[in-house]
């Protein structure tokens, strides 16, 4: 099957999978010239809000980013815990390699951020009492049907960090947390936690939808009611990622768990990467996640080593090195949430999150992007398409 930049892949790749790289948008705002003397807020500073940040930083416009948090990149996040980058966040690139150039309108992409194939082969299913093999025809089948990708020297945070968070940093306003948005007057006022507050002509807003469903940011006048609902349809699931490193590798690539409610897998996170170490991915997502709620960390550690055991005939706590990374979004003010499957999203809710309010107030982010691109992607051009509706409204 070819691309159009001529790429053959030898495996054979379905319509469903590649809908999100053929249908991406002929054309980016990367290189469209703005003319505008008003003054831009950008509420968020995730890989939405960096992106559409650069489109103004571009034409030298107006703009200040202001960020809840003490950091840049929302969901994204690395640690220096192992050999090799660890994403703490966003981990996979649910693409077509060439989805990294075009993002950028940067052919050298490709090359500066190798990406290599998720394409497992020895995996497993856990239906409480015993392991079962998952057969290579259905491996083979789940790559055919969504190629996967994974960064094999770097991150999504390394990507979002070179590329658009390094050029905007310096107008990151940070610890800024939004309470009230009013904007039924000529301009948009910002109110903040700390007191403070800012006027602005327009508003991007690219919080997460955790935090537009928890309603901690107040709207005057109120959102319409249509806006509430489509808010409310999107289903951002409650979650962490715990990553653990063992002295041997008694895992295989992935073992899919059955749970009630939610989802539950742990997987080889160095798979075909240059560590020596032997590192574990855990993801709870869902019901199932808040098992493990209100326990300091050290204990969901313990808790998930002692399941392990059940599993691999007790090898996880007699290899455990006691190091380990936790990162629970869905208890995280500013996050509430894991992430969100666009292709999900009804079209007429999408369409009514990409309306603006009074053309002062837009929203952008993984979850309105109308490309329904997955993931990273889908945040970077919701950022563009939602900050070009703002600057020509």
């Amino acid at each position: 099957m070819k691309f159009k930049n001529n790429k053959v892949y030898k495996f054979p790749i379905f319509n469903w999978a590649s809908r999100a790289f053929n249908n991406f948008p002929k054309k980016l705002p990367t290189t469209k010239k703005y003319d505008f003397a008003k003054e831009i807020a950008i509420v968020g500073a995730g890989a939405s809000g960096l992106a559409a940040a650069n489109i103004l930083e571009n034409n030298n416009l107006n703009y200040q980013i202001f960020e809840a948090s003490n950091r840049y990149g929302g969901r994204l996040k690395k640690s220096e815990f192992a050999d090799i980058p660890v994403d703490l966040g966003a981990e996979w690139v649910h693409n077509l390699p060439e989805i990294l150039p075009k993002l950028v309108s940067n052919s050298d992409t490709e090359k500066k951020y190798e990406l290599i194939p998720y394409h497992l082969t020895n995996t497993f299913r856990w239906n409480g009492k015993k392991l079962k093999k998952v057969s290579n025809f259905e491996n083979n089948l789940r790559f055919n049907f969504m190629p996967e990708y994974k960064f094999k020297n770097s991150s999504w945070y390394d990507f979002i960090d070179d590329n658009f968070a390094q050029k905007v940093k310096k107008n990151i306003s940070f610890n800024k947390e939004v309470k009230t948005i009013n904007y039924q007057g000529n301009n948009v006022n910002l109110s903040f936690s700390d007191g403070t507050s800012v006027d602005v002509d327009k508003v991007l807003i690219t919080s997460s939808i955790g935090v537009l469903k928890s309603s901690n940011i107040e709207f005057i006048p109120e959102l319409p009611t249509k806006f509430y609902n489509a808010i409310n349809s999107i289903n951002f699931k409650y979650g962490f990622k715990l990553i653990i490193k063992f002295s041997s590798k008694f895992f295989p690539d992935a073992v899919d768990f059955k749970v009630n409610n939610g989802e539950k897998v742990i997987y080889d996170l160095g798979l075909n990467k240059p560590t020596t170490e032997n590192i574990l991915g855990i993801l709870i997502r869902g019901e199932e996640a808040l098992e493990y709620t209100n326990k300091e960390p050290k204990d969901i550690v313990q808790q998930i080593l002692e399941e392990l055991d059940v599993v691999f005939d007790g090898k996880a706590s007699s290899s455990y090195l006691n190091e380990f990374e936790y990162e629970n979004w869905g208890d995280h003010q500013f996050t509430l949430g894991t992430w969100v499957e666009s292709f999900r999203t009804k079209p007429e809710y999408l369409k009514i999150l990409n309306e603006s309010l009074s053309e002062k107030v837009y929203f952008a982010g993984e979850a309105i992007d109308t490309s329904r691109m997955l993931g990273v992607p889908g945040a970077i051009l919701s950022g563009y398409s939602s900050v070009d509706k703002l600057l020509s409204e």
